[in-house]
């Protein structure tokens, strides 16, 4: 018997690696604008939306832009990050993500993707994976981003599962939070186990089976800090 009988993904730094796209797309965009931009402020903008990431850009800038102005900038960070989307290809899926999908999908596991993007379906297209998701909530149908629990509450609804019947698998500490203001069970990967506190801790994609279902060492597979 699985132990979770739902797992919601994030999309970026989970099932792939966008987060280089979006680096690249904001700061061609604080070139263009004369505003400085680097790695380290990029990593402020992890996990939360794109207006939300464009006020932390603006912060440098050399005057105050308008809502309007504000508007056309986030429109034309998102055309960048979309012509850098369109070299993604199945290749592009983090290393034995489809394995695990198919695998969880055989057991009758229940899976969502849970994304502050609005890029979410088209990424998932252009990774030839849309199809084993049961559920989709991206940025299109949300009012609030991560740390905000909407985008897991609205997941558990469509999947018609309760928030101890879920797991939901995290890179970012916005999206921990998210999760546990949501009652929900968290597994991080990546440098997000270092960041916070969750309750299983993956150091590969595969690390993820023997927690869902239940099976073989889990010591070996993760930390189990609940």
């Amino acid at each position: 018997m699985v132990k979770f009988k739902g797992v919601i993904f994030d999309l970026d730094g989970v099932l792939c690696h966008t987060d280089e796209y979006h680096y690249l797309a904001w700061q061609q965009l604080a070139q263009q604008e004369g505003i400085y931009f680097d790695r380290l402020i990029n990593q402020r903008l992890l996990g939360i939306s794109r207006s939300e990431s464009l006020e932390i850009v603006l912060e440098r800038a050399g005057r105050t832009y308008t809502q309007a102005e504000k508007i056309r900038l986030a429109e034309r960070k998102n055309e960048l990050y979309r012509q850098y989307l369109l070299r993604m290809t199945p290749a592009d899926l983090t290393t034995g993500a489809e394995k695990v999908l198919q695998t969880l999908e055989a057991a009758g596991v229940k899976l969502a993707v849970g994304s502050s993007s609005r890029n979410a379906r088209f990424i998932l297209d252009k990774l030839g994976i849309s199809s084993k998701f049961q559920v989709i909530i991206d940025g299109n149908v949300l009012q609030h981003s991560k740390p905000d629990k909407e985008v897991f509450c609205k997941a558990l609804a469509a999947l018609h599962l309760a928030a101890d019947q879920c797991l939901v698998v995290e890179d970012a500490v916005s999206g921990i939070q998210a999760a546990v203001s949501a009652g929900i069970k968290t597994a991080g990967i990546g440098k997000v186990i270092e960041q916070t506190a969750v309750d299983y801790t993956l150091h590969a994609i595969s690390d993820l089976l023997p927690v869902v279902l239940g099976t073989g060492s889990q010591r070996h597979a993760f930390n189990n800090l609940g």
